[in-house]
């Protein structure tokens, strides 16, 4: 009995730990500050992209969205390109019509904060409306907290597990031969 206690006990306390450095503040956010992304896997064209780049994008892939009540209860407008855009631009490598069902995008912070999204995901769901790397916050540039480039998938009823701060690469990973 006093094992199972002991156990539970540390159990709680890993999970505890976890969440609580999950949410705590970083106390030199400029050593995990971004200024460009790599785009590399399995695509055509390796990227890389720093905010001047993703402002070039023509101006129907900059979008806008706005997230309300994830941030202190303030809605906020973000300003940035598609994910989707992004891997267009790339051009995801599939040899066979059924290869990009068995590919993963893994968005990497450099922090080593990590979130996938499946291709079909980004490319053939609602989700892949809102999945946006972002380089303003109400129409300032994002601060060394964020890194300058971020990611947030703003269709998720949480937006918060898929938001990536210090955002660094966007990998294409074929996950299943």
């Amino acid at each position: 009995m006093i094992r199972f206690i002991r156990n539970g006990l540390c159990l709680a306390f890993v999970l505890t730990a976890g969440s609580v450095f999950a949410a705590g503040t970083v106390t030199d956010p400029s050593k995990y500050e971004t200024t460009s992304i790599f785009v590399s896997g399995v695509v055509e064209h390796k990227l890389t992209l720093n905010v001047d780049d993703l402002k070039q994008f023509p101006p129907n892939q900059i979008s806008e969205i706005e997230i309300a009540g994830q941030f202190g209860g303030k809605a906020l407008k973000m300003k940035g390109v598609l994910l989707r855009d992004i891997l267009e631009k790339a051009v995801i490598v599939s040899q066979h019509h059924n290869d990009v069902k068995k590919m993963a995008i893994i968005a990497i912070a450099s922090d080593d904060y990590k979130v996938v999204f499946s291709v079909n995901e980004i490319f053939n769901s609602p989700v892949g409306d809102g999945v946006m790397v972002f380089f303003e916050k109400d129409g300032q540039p994002l601060a060394k907290e964020e890194g300058r480039i971020a990611l947030i998938s703003s269709k998720d009823f949480r937006t918060g597990p898929r938001h990536v701060k210090w955002l660094k690469e966007i990998e294409v990973r074929r996950i299943v031969e």
